[in-house]
C-alpha cells in the first residue's frame, strides 16, 4: 500500500462525501462514455446512480455489464478514489431519487428537482465495488527536511 492510499476507513469517509464522480463505461465503436453523475455510498455497500431508462449509459452499462467510478476532491489537497466492478441495473424510487438529489441539492431544491423530473424514466445502477484505488494527497509529507 502506497503512503499516499487511503484505508478502508479513509474511503469510505471520501466516498460518504459529496462528490461529483465521473461513471466511464466501455463503448464498442470507439473511447469509453465517460459521464458525471450524482451518486450515493453507504460504508460496504455499492455506488449508486441514477440514470434515465432509454439512455446511451444505460445501454452501454447492460450491454458491458462493469463500469468505473472516480470522485475526487478538487481542492487542495487533492484526493480521489476509483471503483471498478460490475454493474446491476434495477427499478428505481421516489425515495432513491430524491434521497441523490437532496443529497447534492438540499431538501427544498433536491424535492423541486424529483418533481420538476417526476416524468423521466429512471432506473437505479448498482456498482458493486471489486476494485479500488486511492490517492490522498493530505498524506504526503511536505515539511522542509
Amino acid at each position: 500500500m502506497s503512503e499516499l492510499s487511503m484505508n478502508q476507513d479513509e474511503r469510505d469517509e471520501f466516498l460518504a462525501s459529496v462528490r461529483v464522480a465521473v461513471l466511464a463505461v466501455t463503448r464498442d465503436d470507439g473511447p469509453p462514455l465517460v459521464t458525471p453523475v450524482w451518486y450515493r455510498y453507504s460504508p460496504g455497500g455499492d455506488i449508486e446512480v441514477n440514470i434515465a431508462r432509454d439512455s446511451e449509459k444505460a445501454r452501454l452499462l447492460t450491454a458491458a455489464g462493469r463500469a468505473s467510478l472516480c470522485a475526487q476532491r478538487e481542492a487542495l489537497p487533492y484526493a480521489y478514489v476509483t471503483i471498478e466492478g460490475p454493474v446491476e441495473i434495477a427499478e428505481t424510487t421516489p425515495e432513491a431519487r430524491e434521497d441523490i438529489a437532496v443529497r447534492y441539492l438540499g431538501a427544498e431544491l433536491g424535492a423541486a428537482y424529483v418533481a420538476s423530473t417526476a416524468d423521466v424514466d429512471d432506473v437505479i445502477v448498482r456498482l458493486r465495488p471489486e476494485r479500488w484505488r486511492t490517492v490522498d494527497y493530505a498524506k504526503l509529507d511536505m515539511s522542509p527536511p
